[in-house]
Protein backbone atom coordinates (compact mmCIF):
# COMPACT_ATOMS: atom_id res chain seq x y z
CA UNK A 1 0.00 0.00 0.00
CA UNK A 2 1.01 3.66 -0.24
CA UNK A 3 1.78 5.78 2.78
CA UNK A 4 0.97 9.45 2.30
CA UNK A 5 2.91 11.74 4.62
CA UNK A 6 0.59 14.73 4.67
CA UNK A 7 0.55 15.88 8.29
CA UNK A 8 -1.78 14.04 10.65
CA UNK A 9 -3.80 15.84 13.33
CA UNK A 10 -2.36 13.84 16.23
CA UNK A 11 0.21 11.14 16.96
CA UNK A 12 -1.16 7.61 16.66
CA UNK A 13 0.32 4.23 17.57
CA UNK A 14 2.21 1.92 15.25
CA UNK A 15 1.44 -1.72 14.64
CA UNK A 16 4.74 -2.64 16.22
CA UNK A 17 4.60 -6.29 15.24
CA UNK A 18 4.02 -5.43 11.59
CA UNK A 19 1.03 -7.74 11.36
CA UNK A 20 -2.50 -7.17 10.14
CA UNK A 21 -4.12 -3.97 8.93
CA UNK A 22 -5.27 -0.88 10.78
CA UNK A 23 -5.35 2.13 8.48
CA UNK A 24 -6.03 4.42 11.44
CA UNK A 25 -2.56 3.81 12.86
CA UNK A 26 0.26 6.27 12.26
CA UNK A 27 1.53 4.77 9.02
CA UNK A 28 -1.49 2.70 8.08
CA UNK A 29 0.71 -0.37 8.38
CA UNK A 30 -0.55 -3.18 6.18
CA UNK A 31 1.22 -6.52 5.92
CA UNK A 32 -0.50 -9.01 3.64
CA UNK A 33 0.50 -12.13 5.51
CA UNK A 34 2.03 -13.83 2.47
CA UNK A 35 5.67 -13.27 3.38
CA UNK A 36 8.09 -16.15 2.84
CA UNK A 37 8.82 -18.11 5.98
CA UNK A 38 12.09 -17.07 7.70
CA UNK A 39 13.00 -20.77 7.78
CA UNK A 40 12.73 -21.12 3.99
CA UNK A 41 16.17 -22.47 2.95
CA UNK A 42 15.72 -20.98 -0.52
CA UNK A 43 15.46 -17.33 0.58
CA UNK A 44 18.96 -16.37 -0.51
CA UNK A 45 18.51 -18.01 -3.91
CA UNK A 46 15.10 -16.35 -4.31
CA UNK A 47 16.54 -12.92 -3.49
CA UNK A 48 19.37 -13.41 -5.98
CA UNK A 49 16.98 -14.58 -8.70
CA UNK A 50 14.56 -11.70 -8.19
CA UNK A 51 17.34 -9.11 -8.15
CA UNK A 52 18.85 -10.58 -11.30
CA UNK A 53 15.48 -10.58 -13.05
CA UNK A 54 14.94 -6.91 -12.18
CA UNK A 55 18.42 -5.90 -13.31
CA UNK A 56 19.08 -2.17 -13.45
CA UNK A 57 15.42 -1.35 -12.83
CA UNK A 58 15.95 -1.79 -9.07
CA UNK A 59 18.51 -0.17 -6.77
CA UNK A 60 18.80 -1.59 -3.25
CA UNK A 61 20.02 0.61 -0.40
CA UNK A 62 21.23 -0.87 2.90
CA UNK A 63 21.75 1.16 6.06
CA UNK A 64 24.81 0.31 8.18
CA UNK A 65 22.56 -0.99 10.97
CA UNK A 66 20.85 -3.60 8.81
CA UNK A 67 21.27 -7.35 9.25
CA UNK A 68 24.04 -9.02 7.24
CA UNK A 69 21.44 -11.11 5.38
CA UNK A 70 20.03 -7.86 3.96
CA UNK A 71 23.34 -6.02 3.46
CA UNK A 72 24.41 -8.89 1.17
CA UNK A 73 21.91 -7.65 -1.43
CA UNK A 74 22.53 -3.91 -1.06
CA UNK A 75 24.01 -2.08 -4.04
CA UNK A 76 25.20 0.66 -1.66
CA UNK A 77 25.57 0.79 2.12
CA UNK A 78 25.84 3.90 4.25
CA UNK A 79 24.16 6.37 6.58
CA UNK A 80 20.65 7.61 5.88
CA UNK A 81 21.40 10.82 3.98
CA UNK A 82 24.20 9.27 1.96
CA UNK A 83 21.79 6.56 0.84
CA UNK A 84 19.09 9.06 -0.10
CA UNK A 85 21.59 10.97 -2.24
CA UNK A 86 22.80 7.73 -3.82
CA UNK A 87 19.21 7.01 -4.82
CA UNK A 88 18.88 10.45 -6.39
CA UNK A 89 22.10 9.80 -8.31
CA UNK A 90 20.48 6.78 -10.00
CA UNK A 91 17.68 8.44 -12.02
CA UNK A 92 17.53 5.51 -14.44
CA UNK A 93 16.47 3.09 -11.70
CA UNK A 94 12.65 3.32 -11.46
CA UNK A 95 12.52 1.35 -8.19
CA UNK A 96 14.51 2.16 -5.03
CA UNK A 97 14.23 -0.52 -2.35
CA UNK A 98 15.31 1.18 0.88
CA UNK A 99 16.43 -1.24 3.58
CA UNK A 100 16.32 1.21 6.45
CA UNK A 101 13.52 2.94 8.33
CA UNK A 102 10.58 5.12 7.39
CA UNK A 103 12.13 8.59 7.66
CA UNK A 104 15.02 7.46 5.47
CA UNK A 105 12.68 6.26 2.76
CA UNK A 106 10.85 9.60 2.96
CA UNK A 107 14.12 11.49 2.45
CA UNK A 108 14.89 9.32 -0.57
CA UNK A 109 11.45 10.05 -2.02
CA UNK A 110 11.99 13.80 -1.52
CA UNK A 111 15.34 13.73 -3.31
CA UNK A 112 14.49 11.36 -6.15
CA UNK A 113 12.49 12.17 -9.28
CA UNK A 114 8.75 11.72 -9.74
CA UNK A 115 9.50 8.83 -12.10
CA UNK A 116 11.14 6.86 -9.30
CA UNK A 117 9.34 4.90 -6.59
CA UNK A 118 10.86 4.30 -3.16
CA UNK A 119 9.83 1.05 -1.48
CA UNK A 120 10.16 0.21 2.22
CA UNK A 121 9.98 -3.59 2.60
CA UNK A 122 8.22 -3.34 5.98
CA UNK A 123 6.19 -0.25 6.84
CA UNK A 124 6.57 -1.05 10.55
CA UNK A 125 10.29 -0.25 10.25
CA UNK A 126 10.17 3.10 11.97
CA UNK A 127 12.50 5.10 14.18
CA UNK A 128 11.63 5.57 17.82
CA UNK A 129 13.51 8.88 17.91
CA UNK A 130 11.73 10.28 14.85
CA UNK A 131 8.39 9.17 16.29
CA UNK A 132 9.06 11.18 19.48
CA UNK A 133 8.33 14.40 17.56
CA UNK A 134 4.89 14.42 15.96
CA UNK A 135 4.08 17.39 13.74
CA UNK A 136 1.10 18.44 15.87
CA UNK A 137 3.35 18.57 18.94
CA UNK A 138 6.01 20.61 17.15
CA UNK A 139 3.48 23.08 15.79
CA UNK A 140 2.09 23.47 19.31
CA UNK A 141 5.60 24.08 20.65
CA UNK A 142 6.18 26.83 18.08
CA UNK A 143 2.89 28.49 18.98
CA UNK A 144 3.97 28.54 22.62
CA UNK A 145 7.35 30.01 21.71
CA UNK A 146 5.46 32.71 19.77
CA UNK A 147 3.29 33.37 22.82
CA UNK A 148 6.46 33.64 24.93
CA UNK A 149 7.83 36.24 22.50
CA UNK A 150 10.93 34.26 21.51
CA UNK A 151 9.96 32.59 18.24
CA UNK A 152 11.31 35.47 16.14
CA UNK A 153 14.76 34.93 17.66
CA UNK A 154 14.65 31.12 17.39
CA UNK A 155 15.87 29.03 14.43
CA UNK A 156 14.82 25.38 14.13
CA UNK A 157 17.54 22.84 13.34
CA UNK A 158 16.23 19.37 12.65
CA UNK A 159 18.28 16.19 12.69
CA UNK A 160 18.02 14.00 9.61
CA UNK A 161 16.38 11.37 11.84
CA UNK A 162 12.97 13.00 11.61
CA UNK A 163 9.79 12.70 9.62
CA UNK A 164 9.20 14.57 6.37
CA UNK A 165 6.55 16.63 8.16
CA UNK A 166 9.11 17.85 10.72
CA UNK A 167 11.61 18.64 7.98
CA UNK A 168 8.86 20.61 6.23
CA UNK A 169 8.14 22.54 9.45
CA UNK A 170 11.84 23.42 9.54
CA UNK A 171 11.74 24.62 5.96
CA UNK A 172 8.69 26.80 6.62
CA UNK A 173 10.38 28.43 9.61
CA UNK A 174 13.67 29.20 7.84
CA UNK A 175 15.72 26.50 9.53
CA UNK A 176 18.03 23.78 8.30
CA UNK A 177 18.55 20.05 8.54
CA UNK A 178 21.72 18.50 9.97
CA UNK A 179 23.41 15.13 10.11
CA UNK A 180 25.51 13.80 12.96
CA UNK A 181 28.55 14.80 10.89
CA UNK A 182 27.70 18.44 10.26
CA UNK A 183 25.68 19.34 13.36
CA UNK A 184 28.26 21.92 14.41
CA UNK A 185 28.20 23.61 11.00
CA UNK A 186 24.41 23.68 11.05
CA UNK A 187 24.29 25.16 14.56
CA UNK A 188 26.91 27.78 13.66
CA UNK A 189 24.75 28.80 10.70
CA UNK A 190 21.57 28.87 12.78
CA UNK A 191 23.06 31.07 15.48
CA UNK A 192 24.45 33.43 12.82
CA UNK A 193 20.85 34.08 11.76
CA UNK A 194 20.03 35.42 15.24
CA UNK A 195 23.14 37.28 16.33
CA UNK A 196 25.79 34.58 16.64
CA UNK A 197 26.80 32.09 19.30
CA UNK A 198 27.83 34.93 21.62
CA UNK A 199 24.46 36.63 21.27
CA UNK A 200 21.05 35.89 22.76
CA UNK A 201 19.33 34.04 19.93
CA UNK A 202 18.11 30.48 20.28
CA UNK A 203 17.97 27.17 18.42
CA UNK A 204 15.08 24.74 18.65
CA UNK A 205 16.82 21.39 18.09
CA UNK A 206 14.69 18.44 16.98
CA UNK A 207 14.23 15.59 17.80
CA UNK A 208 17.39 14.24 19.53
CA UNK A 209 18.30 16.12 22.68
CA UNK A 210 21.69 14.38 23.04
CA UNK A 211 23.12 15.31 19.64
CA UNK A 212 22.00 18.90 20.17
CA UNK A 213 23.44 19.13 23.69
CA UNK A 214 26.72 17.40 22.83
CA UNK A 215 27.32 19.62 19.81
CA UNK A 216 26.43 22.85 21.60
CA UNK A 217 28.56 22.15 24.66
CA UNK A 218 31.51 20.26 23.19
CA UNK A 219 31.89 22.13 19.91
CA UNK A 220 30.28 25.57 20.26
CA UNK A 221 31.40 26.30 23.82
CA UNK A 222 27.94 26.73 25.31
CA UNK A 223 27.26 25.40 28.80
CA UNK A 224 24.88 22.73 30.00
CA UNK A 225 22.91 25.50 31.71
CA UNK A 226 22.35 27.09 28.28
CA UNK A 227 20.36 24.00 27.30
CA UNK A 228 16.79 23.24 28.32
CA UNK A 229 14.61 20.29 27.35
CA UNK A 230 11.15 20.82 25.85
CA UNK A 231 8.79 18.04 26.93
CA UNK A 232 5.86 17.94 24.48
CA UNK A 233 3.74 16.07 27.01
CA UNK A 234 3.81 18.90 29.57
CA UNK A 235 2.25 22.38 29.43
CA UNK A 236 4.68 24.93 28.02
CA UNK A 237 7.16 22.12 27.51
CA UNK A 238 7.58 21.80 31.26
CA UNK A 239 9.57 25.04 31.30
CA UNK A 240 9.11 28.36 33.06
CA UNK A 241 9.09 31.64 31.15
CA UNK A 242 12.49 32.44 32.66
CA UNK A 243 13.97 29.11 31.55
CA UNK A 244 12.74 29.65 28.00
CA UNK A 245 13.94 33.25 27.95
CA UNK A 246 17.45 32.39 29.18
CA UNK A 247 17.95 29.27 27.07
CA UNK A 248 20.19 29.20 24.01
CA UNK A 249 19.39 25.61 23.02
CA UNK A 250 15.80 24.40 23.33
CA UNK A 251 16.22 20.64 22.99
CA UNK A 252 13.30 18.42 22.07
CA UNK A 253 12.74 15.59 24.53
CA UNK A 254 13.73 12.81 22.14
CA UNK A 255 16.48 10.23 22.05
CA UNK A 256 17.72 7.13 20.26
CA UNK A 257 16.56 3.96 21.97
CA UNK A 258 19.88 2.30 21.09
CA UNK A 259 22.44 5.03 21.81
CA UNK A 260 20.57 6.21 24.88
CA UNK A 261 21.29 2.87 26.58
CA UNK A 262 25.07 3.28 26.76
CA UNK A 263 26.18 4.16 30.26
CA UNK A 264 29.07 5.60 32.24
CA UNK A 265 29.30 2.27 34.06
CA UNK A 266 29.84 0.47 30.73
CA UNK A 267 32.69 2.82 29.79
CA UNK A 268 34.32 2.41 33.18
CA UNK A 269 33.99 -1.38 32.99
CA UNK A 270 35.59 -1.46 29.54
CA UNK A 271 38.57 0.53 30.78
CA UNK A 272 39.02 -1.82 33.74
CA UNK A 273 38.68 -5.01 31.73
CA UNK A 274 40.52 -4.21 28.46
CA UNK A 275 44.05 -2.79 28.80
CA UNK A 276 44.71 0.21 26.57
CA UNK A 277 41.19 0.21 25.15
CA UNK A 278 39.90 3.09 23.04
CA UNK A 279 36.26 4.07 23.51
CA UNK A 280 34.41 5.46 20.47
CA UNK A 281 30.74 6.45 20.63
CA UNK A 282 28.07 8.08 18.53
CA UNK A 283 27.06 11.68 19.44
CA UNK A 284 23.49 10.46 20.05
CA UNK A 285 24.82 9.02 23.33
CA UNK A 286 24.21 10.84 26.61
CA UNK A 287 26.55 13.71 27.43
CA UNK A 288 28.18 11.98 30.39
CA UNK A 289 29.06 9.00 28.16
CA UNK A 290 30.38 11.19 25.35
CA UNK A 291 32.58 13.09 27.83
CA UNK A 292 34.31 9.86 28.85
CA UNK A 293 34.94 8.61 25.31
CA UNK A 294 38.24 8.86 23.43
CA UNK A 295 36.50 9.48 20.11
CA UNK A 296 33.02 10.71 19.18
CA UNK A 297 31.55 10.61 15.71
CA UNK A 298 28.93 9.61 13.19
CA UNK A 299 28.59 6.05 11.96
CA UNK A 300 30.79 6.87 8.98
CA UNK A 301 33.44 8.41 11.27
CA UNK A 302 33.40 5.36 13.54
CA UNK A 303 34.06 3.11 10.54
CA UNK A 304 36.81 5.39 9.19
CA UNK A 305 38.50 5.73 12.59
CA UNK A 306 38.70 2.01 13.23
CA UNK A 307 39.80 1.37 9.64
CA UNK A 308 42.71 3.79 10.07
CA UNK A 309 43.86 2.49 13.46
CA UNK A 310 47.02 0.36 13.80
CA UNK A 311 46.69 -3.42 14.01
CA UNK A 312 46.27 -4.62 17.56
CA UNK A 313 44.21 -1.63 18.72
CA UNK A 314 41.42 -2.50 21.14
CA UNK A 315 38.12 -0.66 20.67
CA UNK A 316 34.80 -0.66 22.45
CA UNK A 317 32.14 0.87 20.25
CA UNK A 318 28.97 2.62 21.35
CA UNK A 319 26.62 2.22 18.42
CA UNK A 320 24.20 -0.34 16.96
CA UNK A 321 25.24 -3.98 17.41
CA UNK A 322 24.86 -5.13 13.79
CA UNK A 323 27.50 -2.60 12.75
CA UNK A 324 29.81 -3.36 15.67
CA UNK A 325 29.77 -7.06 14.83
CA UNK A 326 30.43 -6.26 11.17
CA UNK A 327 33.38 -4.04 12.13
CA UNK A 328 34.87 -6.96 14.05
CA UNK A 329 34.76 -9.08 10.91
CA UNK A 330 36.01 -6.29 8.67
CA UNK A 331 39.05 -5.58 10.84
CA UNK A 332 40.13 -8.92 12.35
CA UNK A 333 43.56 -7.54 13.30
CA UNK A 334 41.90 -5.21 15.79
CA UNK A 335 39.91 -6.10 18.88
CA UNK A 336 36.42 -4.65 18.43
CA UNK A 337 33.86 -5.04 21.22
CA UNK A 338 30.38 -3.76 21.95
CA UNK A 339 30.20 -1.14 24.69
CA UNK A 340 27.22 -2.61 26.54
CA UNK A 341 27.08 -6.22 27.75
CA UNK A 342 23.35 -6.40 26.95
CA UNK A 343 22.29 -7.00 23.34
CA UNK A 344 21.28 -3.70 21.76
CA UNK A 345 20.02 -4.10 18.20
CA UNK A 346 17.84 -1.40 16.68
CA UNK A 347 14.55 -3.30 16.89
CA UNK A 348 12.72 -1.22 14.28
CA UNK A 349 15.62 -1.26 11.80
CA UNK A 350 15.72 -5.03 12.22
CA UNK A 351 12.16 -5.33 10.97
CA UNK A 352 13.68 -5.31 7.48
CA UNK A 353 14.70 -8.94 7.17
CA UNK A 354 15.31 -11.31 4.28
CA UNK A 355 11.68 -12.46 4.00
CA UNK A 356 10.46 -8.86 3.62
CA UNK A 357 13.19 -8.08 1.08
CA UNK A 358 12.38 -11.19 -0.95
CA UNK A 359 8.67 -10.31 -0.86
CA UNK A 360 9.34 -6.76 -2.07
CA UNK A 361 11.65 -7.90 -4.89
CA UNK A 362 9.48 -10.80 -6.05
CA UNK A 363 6.43 -8.52 -6.04
CA UNK A 364 8.27 -6.18 -8.43
CA UNK A 365 9.13 -9.11 -10.67
CA UNK A 366 5.39 -9.91 -10.77
CA UNK A 367 4.58 -6.30 -11.64
CA UNK A 368 3.27 -5.30 -8.21
CA UNK A 369 4.69 -2.37 -6.24
CA UNK A 370 4.33 -2.95 -2.49
CA UNK A 371 4.80 -0.38 0.26
CA UNK A 372 5.65 2.67 -1.88
CA UNK A 373 6.63 5.73 0.15
CA UNK A 374 5.18 8.92 -1.29
CA UNK A 375 5.59 12.23 0.50
CA UNK A 376 2.84 14.80 0.00
CA UNK A 377 3.98 17.30 -2.66
CA UNK A 378 3.70 20.38 -0.44
CA UNK A 379 5.44 18.65 2.46
CA UNK A 380 8.17 17.47 0.10
CA UNK A 381 8.74 20.97 -1.31
CA UNK A 382 9.07 22.52 2.15
CA UNK A 383 11.30 19.72 3.40
CA UNK A 384 13.49 20.06 0.31
CA UNK A 385 13.93 23.75 1.15
CA UNK A 386 15.40 22.81 4.53
CA UNK A 387 17.57 20.08 2.97
CA UNK A 388 18.85 22.53 0.34
CA UNK A 389 19.88 24.93 3.12
CA UNK A 390 21.95 22.14 4.62
CA UNK A 391 23.54 21.34 1.27
CA UNK A 392 24.51 25.00 0.93
CA UNK A 393 26.43 24.97 4.23
CA UNK A 394 30.24 25.10 4.03
CA UNK A 395 32.32 21.96 4.27
CA UNK A 396 31.81 18.42 3.05
CA UNK A 397 30.68 16.54 6.15
CA UNK A 398 27.03 16.73 5.14
CA UNK A 399 27.88 14.18 2.46
CA UNK A 400 28.64 11.50 5.05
Amino acid sequence: MTTDTASAPAPLPLLVLGQGTDLHTERGVECPGDLPAPSDPGLVARARAAKAALGDSVFVLGHHYQRDEVIEFADVTGDSFKLAREAAARPDAPYIVFCGVHFMAESADILTSDEQTVILPDLAAGCSMADMAAIAQVEDCWEQLEAAGVADQTVPVTYMNSSAAIKAFTGRHHGTICTSSNARTALDWAFEQVGGVAGTGKVLFLPDQHLGRNTAVRELGLSLSDCVVWDPHRPNGGLTASEIGNARMILWRGHCSVHGRFSVEAVEAARREIPGVKVIVHPECRNEVVELADEVGSTEKIIQTIAAAPDGTAWVVGTELNLVQRLGRMFPNQRVSFLEKNVCYCSTMNRIDLPHLVWALESLVEGRVVNPIRVDATVAEQARTALDRMLALPGTTHKD
